[in-house]
């Protein structure tokens, strides 16, 4: 094991151990990179609702978590002689320098963070005409979660002039769709009702894309609203002895509203 006080070669070489298919963990030495990446996936998901939640005492270890990913598939990898840890924190970086030449190059930083921003999309579409990605969407992953990917779809989209102008086309288009799934659900058909349904969500996406609101963001909080209301709710049924499923839609509605009444008298929410 590596020096104690190097904390991220340490790190790498516990996950070394773990991997080491003689003395470490059965169940670390079997993954693989597909079985790893869910994983991933919620471990960056933690990180965010930690942040979202301000637990900033939590973040440390959820950000920990995250980092294991990192160093768990660059293992995986090293041992499979196609790159190493190294090579991922060297790949970063060169991106980093490369798409900041207003800060490491001879480029002016006397730019707004908008005009930063389009300057970095620019750089992207350079990279990815050097990865041979031809196509207006190539690149955008497919893993990332489904409203994301749909903001991102149309914002390559949108690049090239495929959008509405303003917001209310896509008011307009949000009616439509919305007269589909009503149609598809009174047609009974499972199939349909699930592509129109997706085709709602598609176009809520690119409301909020509109709007300038993060959908993923923006669900997240009616997430936590929700849970905070519904919390309210079996507390104050706990309170006189009773648990939802011995209550009505009526009495729970009222709870509801009576929680929600006292959100907005509270000047933090």
């Amino acid at each position: 094991m590596s020096d104690s006080t190097d904390p991220l070669r340490r790190l790498i070489d516990i996950m070394a151990a773990l991997r080491d298919p003689k003395t470490g963990c059965p169940w670390d030495i079997e993954q693989d990179f597909a079985s790893i990446a869910p994983y991933t996936i919620e471990e960056a998901h933690e990180v965010a609702d930690a942040i979202a939640r301000e637990a900033w005492d939590e973040l440390p270890g959820e950000l920990g978590d995250l980092l294991l990913q990192v160093v768990f598939h660059a293992q995986m990898a090293a041992e499979a002689g196609m790159f190493d840890f190294d090579d991922v924190a060297c790949s970063i970086a060169d991106k980093l320098v490369s798409r900041h030449p207003h800060v490491f190059g001879d480029e002016s930083r006397d730019k707004t963070a908008a005009q930063q921003v389009r300057d970095w999309e620019e750089i992207k579409a350079q990279e990815r005409a050097g990865r041979a990605e031809r196509g207006v969407l190539d690149g955008v992953a497919l893993g990332l979660p489904a409203l994301t990917r749909a903001v991102k779809l149309q914002n390559r989209a949108a690049r090239v002039g495929f959008d509405w102008p303003a917001t209310d086309q896509v008011l307009d288009k949000l009616r439509e769709e919305t007269a589909e799934l009503v149609a598809a659900r009174d047609a009974g058909d499972p199939a349909h009702l699930a592509e129109e349904f997706g085709d709602l969500l598609f176009v809520m996406a690119n409301l909020a894309r509109h709007l300038d609101v993060d959908p993923e963001a923006a669900l997240r909080s009616a997430n936590a609203k929700f849970t905070r209301r519904f919390r309210a709710i079996e507390s104050a049924l706990a309170a006189q002895g009773r648990r939802p499923e011995q209550s009505n839609l009526a009495e729970m509605d009222g709870l509801w509203d009576a929680a929600k009444r006292k959100e907005r008298a509270a000047p933090d929410i």
